[in-house]
């Protein structure tokens, strides 16, 4: 029985994973095995950073929300809980924008709170 060496297919689908390792350095840019498990690698680090990142952001907004509400003399949980109650629902990405771009808005919503 004659040897399979894969043909057509098996060098496109290999070619494709090299593709994809294409600015690696050393030899996973250019041999197969090496370039197949660093690419699985990058792409399992890119999926579990897609996740952080949507932490990593509203992290950045919490404490952006709580930095511009101490300046008016509540904290993060007081001003929150008093959005909360007034029925403003604003997400935290606007209130954290709000609070870098248009101060004067901002105090507006503090001082709602805080009545």
């Amino acid at each position: 029985m004659p040897r399979a060496k894969g043909g057509y297919k098996t060098r496109r689908r290999r070619k494709e994973w090299l593709k994809r390792s294409k600015g690696f350095r050393g030899q996973i840019n250019n041999v197969y095995k090496k370039s197949r498990e660093a690419v699985e690698r990058a792409l399992n680090f890119a999926f579990a950073g897609r996740k952080l990142k949507k932490r990593d952001f509203r992290k950045l907004w919490i404490i952006r929300i709580n930095a511009a509400v101490r300046q008016h003399g509540l904290s993060y949980s007081v001003f929150m809980g008093g959005l909360k109650k007034l029925g403003i629902e604003l997400d935290r990405k606007v209130l954290a924008d709000m609070a870098v771009k248009s101060p004067a808005e901002f105090e507006q919503l503090c001082k709602q709170v805080k009545a």
